[in-house]
């Protein structure tokens, strides 16, 4: 089920979160809220990188800061499409993140080579939920690495839920998997009312 709106804020973004739906604009900007009957998460708690990225993350190439520059990540990320092959980050869009960043409700996992960034990804937290929104990357596995330090950080804080919203050929790779609307709409109502930090 999708709805349409014209209202866009920090307050309104997390009314809707909490209630199953995230926005994606479409090709004239228009702020659509998605609630799909079927929703792609994570499994947190059994969450093991690959062989090949434990390789790279003992390499010491890399550096990963946390909301260190959510501004730039959130701008790369914009230049991505969706799964309809669209540009689903408006500029309205955008200014609400950054809104919802100050307010220490989204966060963004960056990561660095040779104090250039390549890679990261952001999303927004509720409680003991982090809505993954979009992640990029500049060369080879730096989003997976920014990945795999989102899972540290979840499963140090005892996160119960981490939304990938629709399910993608790159997300399934890094482990997603779909439940049911009705399951995850559960599982949400318990996790927003749970008291948990953002803390690497």
């Amino acid at each position: 089920m999708n709805k349409s709106s014209f209202h866009l804020s920090p307050a309104h973004l997390i009314s809707q979160y909490l209630d199953g739906y995230f926005p994606m604009a479409d090709e004239n900007g228009k702020i659509i809220w998605h609630n799909p009957p079927h929703r792609a998460v994570f499994d947190i708690s059994n969450y093991k990188p690959k062989k090949s990225l434990r390789t790279l993350l003992n390499s010491g190439d890399y550096v990963v800061k946390i909301n260190e520059n959510f501004k730039a990540v959130i701008n790369e990320c914009s230049k991505l499409r969706n799964p309809f092959d669209e540009q689903w980050l408006s500029q309205e869009l955008i200014s609400a993140y950054i809104g919802l960043h100050v307010e220490g409700l989204a966060h963004s996992v960056e990561v660095y080579k040779n104090k250039t960034l390549r890679g990261g990804l952001y999303g927004v937290q509720i409680g003991g939920v982090f809505f993954g929104e979009s992640m990029f990357s500049k060369e080879s596995n730096a989003s997976k690495i920014a990945f795999h330090h989102l899972m540290l950080i979840l499963r140090k804080n005892n996160f119960i839920l981490l939304d990938s919203q629709y399910l993608n050929p790159h997300t399934s790779m890094l482990g997603a998997f779909e439940i049911p609307k009705a399951q995850y709409l559960k599982t949400l109502k318990i996790a927003v009312q749970q008291n948990r930090n953002f803390n690497p």
